[in-house]
């Protein structure tokens, strides 16, 4: 049984998390965690995602939680960057769902992993992890004969753009044209660009209402082109995939990994 603690108890990713663990064997949640100043504090975490007690308060520090095995982290880059080090520290595992870390804060995650065994994705859904392997095959097999672009949609309060599961995607194709992103990735146009470098790899973000994340790789020819779409529904997608990297991380001892070392992807 993997003890499970999770972060942000009380925001969407947190009690679609919570809803999961309840519902899946092999896991239970023994630590729910919240900002020091929440209001949810010493709530029952279960009676706070709506499936009813579970005699599991939520507490502001992981320095008092202490009895779980296994920490998911969907927060913010500087507090995953923190708990990295801190479950290092306390030979705690952790699934890592937060995205927009920069380089130094991506540095303290590695490090981590040395000691420590993380999973680290972008995107945990499962089917969002199969759409990184067929646009990495399309890339292949198109190759240089098609124009490429990659859109993606998500609420209003995403903090981030594009987002991590976008970056993925541009990486993922990139890496089968043997492509460096940082050099052919366009986040923008504006004015007269003039005609289409089709060495470069286009990024458009939305940013509206309440849509969960929407994710398209478009590989557009003269005559063609392909679309590989997913679209996410619920946060459930992405929460059950999470849970099933901690599980998947039981017998790990150290090691940084992704969802595709989880599915079996790679």
């Amino acid at each position: 049984m993997s003890n499970i603690a999770i972060i942000g108890a009380g925001g969407r990713m947190g009690k679609a998390l919570i809803e999961v663990i309840s519902v899946t064997d092999g896991v239970q949640l023994t630590a729910a965690l919240e900002r020091p100043d929440s209001s949810l504090i010493g709530v029952d975490a279960g009676e706070l995602a709506g499936i009813g007690r579970n005699n599991v308060a939520v507490e502001a520090s992981l320095e008092t939680a202490d009895t779980f095995d296994v920490l998911i982290d969907f927060s913010i880059p500087a507090v995953t960057a923190a708990n990295a080090k801190f479950c290092a520290e306390h030979g705690k595992k952790m699934v890592i769902g937060t995205t927009g870390l920069n380089a130094e804060q991506l540095e303290q995650v590695q490090g981590a992993s040395r000691s420590n065994a993380l999973c680290m994705a972008s995107n945990y859904a499962t089917g969002v992890n199969l759409v990184f392997k067929l646009a990495e095959l399309a890339a292949s097999v198109l190759g240089d004969d098609v124009d490429i672009e990659i859109s993606e949609a998500h609420h209003r309060h995403k903090i981030d753009a594009p987002s991590g599961t976008a970056l993925s995607l541009g990486e993922s194709v990139a890496g089968a044209l043997g492509r460096d992103l940082k050099e052919v990735a366009v986040y923008g146009r504006e004015g007269q660009t003039g005609a289409r470098d089709r060495q470069t790899i286009g990024f458009a973000t939305v940013r509206a209402g309440d849509i969960v994340g929407d994710h398209t790789v478009l590989f557009a020819a003269e005559g063609e082109r392909v679309e590989i779409t997913h679209k996410a529904s619920s946060r459930t997608a992405f929460a059950r995939g999470a849970v099933r990297a901690a599980k998947w991380l039981a017998d790990k001892e150290s090691g940084l990994f992704d969802m595709q070392d989880v599915l079996g992807l790679k």
